[in-house]
């Protein structure tokens, strides 16, 4: 996670630099909630409706193109190598997609996914803001806000579910709209195979064991891995914290001064599914000490 992520959601036990650092005030996010239960079972829909419908007969598919201006397209462009969603497509796929977008504009208060809908189309936000609210019976939770940049829409597309929560516009706003064939034949796989890479992996760090599914999606989008020599400096004692690192693969080790200015002797060791320097995220202090590779090492961390 990078400073400003907001993905903690409980206040958790960590001391993994530093065991003195005192608890911080956790970030909290309201996410739609998918129970286990159902993810599970909107996947296994998913597989057996689409894997061998006819959404993936490839021969069958003919993307279609939306006329649009050059300048149009240069801002498509923009926001999709910024989305999570986009960012493991090929050129080849992205110009199908960048084709296939459509504008919509809307105005204030315009509905533009009501929860328990059916899903046919993933939104880009351009321009404006949107709210998105969980209804449970006559109570409405608001859970976030949408901004220029934001993607939404895509869990209905990709688990073939019902829409988890209605998103209205606040203001007058611009969205770029993707249908559902054109994403799962260019985008879905893309998805799917790099959360199915990393959840089992993610599922057994301990700080992300209490993370609710639909979190997890967003966690597994923004997975960044980094491979380090044995012998690199990963953090720097002293340095302003702007990463939180998980080990996917390989050994590392703290190295911590006693005091100011004595040589740094070793705190502590890591091995697969540890993490550090999240202390540094939670308290704005810097970094409590050094972490270097002990061997060749893949390490997880997050795109902003």
């Amino acid at each position: 996670f990078k400073k400003s992520s907001t993905m903690f959601s409980k206040k958790v036990d960590l001391g993994s630099e530093d065991e003195n650092i005192t608890d911080e005030e956790d970030d909290v996010i309201d996410q739609v909630e998918v129970d286990n239960k159902v993810r599970m079972s909107m996947c296994r829909k998913a597989v057996s409706s689409e894997a061998y419908g006819f959404l993936h007969k490839t021969e069958d598919f003919k993307p279609k193109i939306i006329s649009k201006t050059g300048e149009q397209i240069k801002r498509i462009r923009e926001i999709l190598k910024n989305s999570f969603i986009f960012k493991a497509l090929d050129a080849q796929e992205m110009e199908i997609v960048v084709g296939a977008i459509e504008e919509r504009k809307v105005k204030a208060g315009d509905l533009v996914i009501r929860q328990g809908d059916m899903g046919n189309d993933l939104y880009i936000v351009e321009s404006g803001t949107f709210e998105c609210v969980k209804e449970n019976g006559e109570k409405k939770q608001f859970l976030k806000e949408y901004i220029a940049g934001d993607v939404f829409g895509e869990l209905a597309l990709l688990y073939n579910a019902p829409r988890a929560a209605t998103i209205t516009a606040k203001t007058d706003a611009v969205l770029w709209s993707l249908d559902r064939i054109t994403f799962s034949h260019i985008v879905k796989d893309s998805i799917r195979e790099k959360r199915m890479k990393y959840e089992n992996f993610l599922k057994t760090v301990k700080i992300l064991s209490t993370v609710e599914p639909y979190e997890m999606t967003k966690i597994m989008d923004a997975v960044k891995p980094v491979m380090f020599k044995a012998g690199t400096e990963i953090i720097k004692e002293g340095d302003e914290g702007l990463d939180f690192f998980l080990l996917e693969s390989g050994e590392a080790y703290a190295m911590k001064a006693p005091e100011k200015g004595m040589p740094q002797v070793k705190m502590m060791e890591y091995q697969k599914g540890n993490y550090f320097g999240e202390l540094a995220l939670l308290s704005g202090a810097p970094r409590a000490a050094s972490v270097f590779a002990k061997v060749i090492s893949v390490l997880i961390t997050f795109i902003d």
